[in-house]
């Protein structure tokens, strides 16, 4: 397509007719990968005599083409941008970045970041001698915008992968320390200036962030680049040219400046001056910068500060970024020592002031109390505070130099307190009350801790805390709310000041005022948590909840899903007659979240954390009714709608949420219906597609749907889903890109079908044992072989006569043997075994190998018995010593299981043979499988931290349910004695005539044992019995 007609399509693009803009899109997408495409479109962008709406279109198309299309996302899939096209583009790029308007300029950069991320150094390296050459020509700006994308893609690389930024640093520093100097020394500078040093400010930042270049190291090198910050810190901003709006002034090009130079000087300080967090190396260059710089860095910024005090102007980031450096210096001796004599005026006319309630609350209060409460909480607004930082700097002061400054603060405050109630009502300082709540909840944990100020804290809430409840100003109320919660864990010396702000927290559920209604619902949940007679709030719940929706329907704010937690939590199954309602105002909130989520396409943004929180307030609520089954299908059709939409991809974002709930609906109800078999295909089809980090998560109700709706699972064949998991967990099991603890859940799942199924799946064990088997070869890891070993004893427990028969079938059956009885007899030094470390795992293997032991001469022959039969011996006496163990640790309240080892006996090597994977590594590396409950009985498996080798934290009280749970291996093996005792008396004698005293002893006890569990087996049953 040539130029002319790529300018009419663009063009059509933007037509207001739907039908056009349609066709010119398809064009587009038709010549996208066309040679040259690319080229004009870029011709397009920078010619000044096109039309600025097509070029701005162009530009986006250009970025947009260029993200998805530069490089290939996935290995092996071809290149789509031809490599003459990409050097024309490449040139072309850093030639016009400085002509174009900042409206494509930020377009066009976006397009050089991906470049620079994809191609720089290797396919690109003529770019850094064209920055190097044009830092010295004309095209600085040019030079310096390239620079800052070059040196951002290595601001968080650390180690080999930060390598390039240091020769980014040794070619280019020197001319931008020499540009530097010369902006700096400008009289009367323009505000382009600004923008240059500014980004010069952004180069340095960049390539310090985690580490000090070597050139930096050099002294005098260094010195030059100070002055200039120094430089920039002490000069004050020119009043000519500043914007009166608060926006525009605050992000203006010289406050921008200053901005990023308090940044650059706080990172140094912070990260570099501390000795204390230094390698030793660097000790000298701490000691250096706290010597020369640390100390004018104090001074300038409580200069800048003082502009507060006197009613000038300073951003809140500025403000923000020179508190956190105070806040470094109080630990620091030499920086307190400056400190100090400035602390006074520090602390009562600049702290206290920022941390009051000021005219742009009260603005905003009254103009949007929505985006009011948006601010107060949220955490990246915190980042950016004066007001957070002014209570970070108190509450560290108080911590680190408590003594004095903690006496003099509340004396302070408690003379704010008398003003205020000295005052007559139309002279009463409102917001100076409204700072000193603010101050007396930020200092709370001190202030808990510490007397005499610990013993005085309830007479402080009632005197001066409680009255502004009842205040005629909203704020203040609000911030009694706050305080009253920040204290209500204290142990109240009289239980009506505890009831009194109680109930006046529930008020404020009720006050006109939307912030007020926020922060009371903020501290119920204190109180919740610290009330200790719920019949304070048994009868207003209907109330609560209620009001509690009414909040939901107005604000989205995660910190209302907490305390509706937490009243669920405490209340458990007296939450069943609010459940369902609960869930359908949660779901409908859910749903708002979700389109204000949509609409607003920011990656935090409030809606989307609130519609995290009230799936998860959904699944503390179905917790809480899991032992009342019989309200799941009642909440069910609530629920559907979610599960359904939300298993896609527009549930990315919430799918372990998702996956939670789908997990109690499959688990509690009753029974699993047709509309929650529905979801299985989208499961799967999110397995196949993009959900593979989800797989443990979706184990889960998979688990469920098999084992709790096992006829349905075998008898549906439209879908039919016995084939769908076998394509899922073939594929999975293939995958040779996926690593050893990535498909553990596919091991789990074949098992669940083996033990559910029994006597029903036959034709599914080859192809199972088959894939087990192949992925057995490959796997490094010796959990991931204990798993693949226990599916194959999963399959002679299933039918033993048949497996074995396909693993002769396969050519297989030796090997495979050897490699399970060496993994079984591997130890570690302290004797523990290497492998088949949980008591289920112990379980699977003797249900497995016991299995064998019924099998006639032909098909298991002497020698094999005589090996089976001793294998299953010590793993039963292995398994009966780590029952009784678990259960003396649970008599004890001991929570570790097992005593298993940690990483440092894991170090020991056994030379063994390499057959089916045994390798040296393996008693090293055994992984750890750590389980959690979904819910009070349900099943769920949490992914195995790679960095933890012991069993420590593993329950077995948490296992996985199933219907080996009721089998009893010591009964088992007993039973299968006796039936070959029966069946074939000779074979049985001779085994045991062949056995030493050891094993005689062994089986002897084993028998014994098992005649002793028969008795308790029984007992247990008629107390089950009796108690239903």
């Amino acid at each position: 397509m040539d130029l002319q007609n790529l300018a009419v399509i663009l063009q059509a693009a933007l037509s207001p007719h739907p039908n056009e803009r349609k066709a010119a899109e398809e064009s587009l997408n038709q010549f996208q990968y066309a040679p040259q495409h690319l080229v004009r479109l870029l011709q397009i962008i920078v010619d000044g005599n096109c039309d600025m709406a097509v070029r701005q279109f162009a530009s986006i198309h250009f970025k947009n083409f260029v993200a998805k299309s530069w490089s290939p996302h996935e290995p092996g899939e071809p290149q789509k941008i031809s490599p003459g096209d990409k050097d024309m583009v490449r040139d072309n790029l850093l030639l016009f970045i400085a002509q174009v308007p900042p409206l494509l300029r930020s377009q066009l950069g976006e397009c050089i970041k991906t470049i620079v991320h994809a191609d720089y150094p290797e396919q690109w390296p003529s770019l850094l001698p064209w920055v190097k050459h044009n830092l010295q020509d004309q095209q600085v700006y040019a030079a310096l915008y390239i620079l800052r994308i070059l040196s951002r893609k290595y601001e968080f690389k650390s180690d080999e992968e930060r390598t390039p930024i240091y020769l980014i640093v040794e070619e280019t520093f020197p001319h931008l320390l020499s540009i530097f100097n010369r902006l700096v020394q400008i009289p009367n500078p323009m505000l382009e200036v600004a923008d240059l040093i500014k980004l010069i400010c952004k180069i340095f930042w960049s390539s310090i962030y985690l580490e000090i270049p070597k050139q930096l190291f050099d002294t005098n090198v260094f010195n030059a680049w100070m002055i200039l910050f120094l430089s920039i810190l002490e000069r004050p901003v020119p009043l000519e040219g500043q914007p009166t709006d608060p926006d525009l002034r605050k992000s203006w090009g010289w406050w921008k400046v200053k901005k990023w130079t308090v940044h650059i000087l706080n990172r140094l300080f912070t990260r570099f001056g501390d000795l204390k967090l230094q390698k030793p190396e660097n000790k000298a260059f701490a000691q250096m910068f706290q010597k020369n710089y640390a100390g004018k860095i104090l001074e300038c910024h409580l200069k800048l500060l003082n502009e507060i005090r006197v009613g000038g102007y300073l951003p809140d980031r500025v403000a923000n970024l020179i508190l956190q450096y105070l806040s470094s210096s109080i630990s620091k001796n030499s920086m307190y020592q400056l400190l100090q004599p400035q602390l006074d005026i520090l602390l009562f006319e600049i702290i206290f002031p920022l941390m009051c309630f000021n005219d742009n609350d009260q603005k905003l209060w009254n103009e949007d109390p929505h985006e009011y409460v948006r601010k107060g909480y949220d955490i990246i607004e915190d980042l950016y505070s004066p007001r957070t930082a002014s209570m970070d700097f108190v509450s560290e002061l108080v911590r680190k130099r408590g003594k004095g400054n903690l006496q003099k603060f509340v004396q302070f405050i408690v003379e704010i307190f008398k003003r205020y109630d000295d005052a007559s009502v139309e002279y009463k300082p409102y917001r100076q009350k409204d700072g000193a709540l603010l101050a007396i909840g930020a200092l709370c944990d001190k202030l808990k801790q510490t007397e005499p100020y610990k013993s005085e804290l309830e007479r402080m809430l009632v005197q001066h805390v409680f009255p502004e409840f009842s205040s005629p100003v909203g704020h203040l109320r609000a911030k009694a709310a706050w305080v009253a919660g920040q204290y209500a864990h204290i142990n109240f010396s009289d239980q009506n000041n505890f009831r009194k702000a109680f109930h006046s927290v529930v008020s404020g559920l009720r006050d006109p005022e939307l912030p007020v209604r926020v922060d009371s619902v903020f501290a119920l949940r204190s109180f919740v948590e610290a009330c200790k007679d719920l019949n304070e709030i048994r009868p207003i719940l209907p109330q609560l909840l209620d009001e509690f929706f009414k909040l939901m329907n107005e604000v989205e704010n995660e910190d209302l899903v907490f305390t509706l937690e937490t009243i669920v939590d405490k209340f458990g199954e007296e939450m069943a007659p609010f459940a369902l309602g609960l869930c359908q105002n949660l779901a409908a909130a859910f749903w708002k979240c979700m389109d204000t989520s949509e609409a607003d396409d920011e990656a935090d943004d409030p809606g989307a954390l609130a519609a995290v929180g009230c799936l998860r307030a959904i699944s503390t609520i179905l917790e809480s009714v899991s032992r009342l089954p019989h309200l799941f299908p009642q909440i069910e059709p609530t629920l559907l709608p979610i599960m359904r939409r939300m298993l896609t991809t527009d549930g990315q974002e919430i799918f372990e949420e998702v996956l939670e709930i789908v997990s109690y609906m499959t688990f509690f109800s009753p029974t699993i219906s047709m509309e929650m078999w529905s979801l299985w295909p989208l499961m799967m089809d999110a397995l196949a597609e993009w959900a593979i980090d989800f797989f443990e998560n979706i184990l889960v109700p998979l688990d469920n749907y098999i084992s709790r709706s096992t006829a349905h699972f075998l008898s549906c064949k439209d879908p039919d889903y016995q084939q769908s998991l076998w394509n899922m967990l073939s594929s999975v099991m293939a995958d040779k890109n996926m690593e050893d603890h990535d498909i553990e859940p596919a091991p789990k799942l074949i098992q669940v079908v083996f033990q559910n199924c029994k006597g029903q799946v036959d034709h599914w064990v080859e192809p199972y044992l088959r894939t087990t088997i192949e992925r057995l070869r490959r796997a490094e890891k010796p959990y991931l072989k204990c798993l693949l070993i226990q599916v194959v004893a999963d399959a002679l427990y299933y039918n033993p006569s048949l497996s074995l028969s396909i693993l002769h079938k396969l050519g297989v059956a030796t090997e495979f043997f050897n490699l399970w009885f060496h993994l079984l007899q591997q130890v570690k030094k302290s004797g523990v075994r290497a492998n088949f470390r949980r008591e289920h795992d112990k379980k699977v293997c003797c249900l497995g190998l016991t299995s064998l032991l019924a099998l006639p001469s032909d098909q298991l022959p002497r020698e094999a018995l005589d090996r089976v039969f001793k294998a299953t011996l010590e793993l039963l006496v292995a398994y009966k010593e780590q029952v009784a163990e678990s259960a003396k640790e649970e008599d004890g309240g001991d929570d570790n299981m097992d005593g298993f080892q940690t990483e440092e006996d894991d170090d020991e090597e056994d030379d063994s043979d390499k057959e089916m994977g045994v390798d040296a590594d393996e008693a090293d590396d055994a992984d750890t499988l750590k389980l959690h409950k979904l819910a009070a009985q349900a099943k769920a498996f949490q992914p195995n931290d790679e960095d933890d080798d012991s069993d420590e934290d593993y329950s077995d009280d948490e296992e996985l349910q199933s219907p080996i749970d009721e089998v009893d291996p010591f009964v088992f093996f007993v039973d299968a004695v006796k039936g070959v005792q029966a069946s074939d008396p000779a074979r049985i004698q001779t085994l045991m005539q062949s056995l030493d005293f050891h094993y005689q002893a062994l089986a002897s006890g084993i028998a014994q044992h098992a005649e002793q569990r028969r008795v308790e087996i029984e007992k247990e049953k008629l107390e089950k019995a009796a108690t239903s």
